[in-house]
C-alpha cells in the first residue's frame, strides 16, 4: 500500500466517492426553480420599492383609547355628595314619569292608538322609575344612611329606621310607576320624598327642597 494512505499506483482516495461532481446528492443545492429564475431580474426593484414604501410610511401612531362607560357614584367613596341635588333629580323623574303616564292613558282612549309611541312611553317610564330606584341603592341606602355606632341609643335607632321605611316605601313606589299609570304612586314618590327630606336635611335645605318641590309648584 503506498505511504500516505493511497491506493497503488500512487493515487489517493477522494473524501466522496467520485459520482457525479465529488459530492453525494443529498449535498448538493438544488437547482434554482423556475419562479426563482424569473423572479431574479425584478429583486432589485422590489427592494427599492420596499424601502420607498417604508420611507413614505406614516409613523405609527397609539391606538385611539375606548370610550369609557358613564360614570355612577363611585363609592370610593369619594368625599363628594350632593344629598339635595339627589332630591331634585328625584322629583325631576317624577314629573317624568308623571307626563308619561298622562300621555299613555290619553293613548290608551284613542281610536287607533300608536303603539309605537306607547311603546316608547312606558320604556321612557320605566327607565325614569329604575333611576330612582338606584339612586335610592347604590346612593342613599349604601352611602348615606349609617347605622347609630351606639346601638343602646333607642333614639338614634328610631330615626335609623324611620329613614330607612321611607327609602323601601320611594323603592316600592318606584316599582308600582313601572307596573301601572296610576298617578296615585307619582304622588307617593313626591310625598314620600319630602317627608325623608324633613328626616334627613338641615333647616335650611329643607327649606330649598319646599319651595322648589312642595305641592304649590306642582
Amino acid at each position: 500500500m503506498a505511504a500516505g494512505g493511497g491506493e497503488p499506483g500512487g493515487k489517493r482516495r477522494g473524501r466522496y466517492p467520485a459520482q457525479g461532481g465529488g459530492r453525494p446528492a443529498a449535498l448538493r443545492p438544488a437547482p434554482p426553480s423556475r419562479n426563482t429564475i424569473m423572479l431574479r431580474p425584478l429583486l432589485p426593484a422590489l427592494v427599492a420599492g420596499g424601502a420607498l414604501c417604508a420611507a413614505f410610511a406614516p409613523p405609527p401612531t397609539a391606538a385611539p383609547a375606548l370610550p369609557s362607560p358613564p360614570a355612577v357614584h363611585c363609592q370610593v367613596p369619594c368625599g363628594i355628595y350632593g344629598d339635595r341635588m339627589r332630591i331634585d333629580m328625584l322629583m325631576e323623574d317624577a314629573v317624568t314619569i308623571e307626563k308619561a303616564m298622562t300621555t299613555l292613558r290619553a293613548m290608551a282612549g284613542e281610536e287607533h292608538p300608536d303603539h309605537n309611541q306607547m311603546v316608547r312611553w312606558v320604556v321612557n317610564k320605566e327607565q325614569h322609575a329604575q333611576a330612582i330606584q338606584d339612586t335610592l341603592a347604590a346612593y342613599w341606602l349604601a352611602q348615606r344612611i349609617k347605622a347609630p355606632k351606639d346601638a343602646g341609643d333607642a333614639a338614634a335607632t328610631a330615626a335609623y329606621h324611620d329613614r330607612l321605611a321611607h327609602l323601601h316605601r320611594l323603592t316600592v313606589a318606584a316599582m308600582k310607576c313601572k307596573q301601572t299609570t296610576d298617578g296615585a304612586y307619582v304622588a307617593a314618590l313626591r310625598e314620600t320624598a319630602l317627608s325623608f327630606s324633613a328626616l334627613y336635611f338641615s333647616a335650611e335645605d329643607l327649606e330649598h327642597i319646599r319651595s322648589h318641590h312642595g305641592a304649590e309648584h306642582r
